[in-house]
């Protein structure tokens, strides 16, 4: 028997309905949905030294549960030391039942950990309905342990969905549980 995630269960039960009813969609169809959460993690010091790359990929795969993979550079430019085809981040692309178990644990564990919190910016989104969020420090997470951390960094969190507008967006993640700051869209 296959197994569902919490949040999945609340997007299809109470979510849809509630979001069909604000934006008079005539289809359950028309309804947003996230359709995949990217963390990525650019990690410039990697130039200089390669381990940061693996170290990186660890910390990113830890916190996604998933195989984090390295990025590499497109251009080569002398003034950074930077050659073409050189790892300088790390990524990983979540889908499925994944992407909920990282949304829960990103809403309800990791973002209330964050010092002085008083909830995420609504400037992430890009107009068409994708939201972006920084992360300032990879310890929120329960996953990495303090005592192994050599270097705190940051990391970006990218929320594509099939919403049209900023504002279905908007609403999307507000009934997922996201936390916003000042809601008023």
């Amino acid at each position: 028997m296959a197994t569902t995630t919490r949040l999945k269960d609340k997007y299809v039960s109470e979510i849809v309905p509630a979001l069909k009813e604000k934006f008079q969609f005539k289809s359950v169809m028309q309804v947003p949905k996230i359709t995949k959460i990217v963390i990525n993690k650019g990690i410039g010091a990697a130039v200089a030294d390669k381990k940061l790359i693996d170290t990186g990929v660890e910390e990113l795969t830890l916190i996604a549960g998933q195989k984090a993979v390295a990025t590499m550079s497109k251009k080569a430019i002398s003034n950074f030391k930077l050659r073409e085809n050189m790892p300088i981040g790390v990524k990983v692309t979540l889908r499925g039942d994944k992407m909920y178990e990282f949304l829960d644990r990103l809403t309800t564990v990791a973002l209330p950990r964050v010092r002085d919190f008083k909830g995420i910016s609504d400037k992430g989104f890009d107009g068409r309905g994708n939201y972006t969020l920084g992360v300032k420090e990879q310890i929120i997470f329960p996953e990495i342990s303090i005592d192994k951390v050599s270097k705190i960094s940051g990391m970006d969190i990218t929320f594509v969905t099939t919403a049209n507008t900023d504002a279905e967006a908007y609403a999307l993640l507000q009934q997922m549980g996201m936390p916003f700051a000042n809601s008023k869209k």
